[in-house]
């Protein structure tokens, strides 16, 4: 096994787990693992959802690729927000959210974590329902 020191940082960089750091941003915790959400470029970063929560409709202006780490995410699509017409996603599904398409989303019984990576700025727009 090679030491960090004989790595090329030009060619690779990393962070272990004790390098990342969970941070709250409102209902749910995050780890920013590249590039800012809220500026253009690429991102990546990792959500935590503690159980019973979730997003109102909302939109997101460039399209968003989720991976489900852990748990169970809850998926649903258009205005009309009611948790019981979702459809589960279970660790390892992957989504993906269109730039524009109006969907809710949460953890309903178990925490669960996911991977969301796209192009910022990766803002949430709030959508009224109908």
């Amino acid at each position: 096994m090679c030491s960090p020191a004989d790595l090329d940082p030009k060619v690779l960089t990393f962070k272990r787990p004790s390098d990342l750091k969970w941070t709250n941003s409102g209902r749910v915790e995050q780890i920013v693992l590249y590039g800012d959400p809220a500026k253009p470029g690429f991102y990546s970063v990792v959500l935590k959802w503690p159980p019973g929560t979730g997003s109102r409709p909302h939109t997101h202006p460039n399209d968003r690729f989720v991976t489900v780490l852990s748990g169970t995410w809850w998926v649903g699509t258009g205005t009309d927000y009611d948790m019981s017409k979702t459809e589960p996603m279970p660790a390892g599904s992957f989504v993906t959210h269109t730039a524009g398409g109006v969907h809710f989303d949460g953890a309903k019984d178990q925490e669960v974590i996911v991977l969301v990576s796209g192009m910022g700025p990766g803002t949430t727009v709030n959508v009224q329902a109908k």
